[in-house]
C-alpha cells in the first residue's frame, strides 16, 4: 500500500497513518544515524531474556530488531537511548550504559 503524501498535518486521519505510527517514508529518520546524539545505550543480557518482545513492542522508534534466534537487538544507528526497553523488560535484561566517544 502506497502513502499517501499530505501538505498539512489537518489533512491527515487517523486511517491513513502507518500501523504503529512508524514513520517510514523517504526523509524521515530511517534513513538518518540518529542515534548519535543518544547518551546511554541499551545492552541486551541474553542469559536474562525470554524473548517475549517487549522491547521491540515499547521500542517509541523502532529500534528494537528481531533475531532470527528469537532474541531483539537494539538497532544503535537509531535508538536514542530512552531506556523504554530497560524499564519494560519483566526481567532485567537490559541495562542502560553511558556511551562512551570512541
Amino acid at each position: 500500500m502506497a502513502m499517501k503524501e499530505f501538505t498539512n498535518a489537518s489533512d491527515v486521519c487517523w486511517q491513513d497513518v502507518e500501523l504503529g505510527a512508524v514513520v517510514t517514508s523517504p526523509g524521515s529518520a530511517s534513513v538518518r544515524r540518529t542515534g548519535d546524539w543518544r547518551t546511554e545505550r541499551p545492552i541486551l543480557d541474553k542469559e536474562k531474556c525470554i524473548k517475549c518482545g517487549l522491547c521491540w513492542l515499547h521500542c517509541p522508534d523502532a529500534a528494537i530488531l528481531p533475531l532470527d534466534d528469537g532474541y531483539f537487538e537494539p538497532d544503535l544507528f537509531h535508538c536514542k537511548g530512552c531506556g523504554i526497553c530497560a524499564s519494560i523488560c519483566p526481567k532485567k535484561a537490559i541495562t542502560m550504559l553511558e556511551e562512551v566517544e570512541q
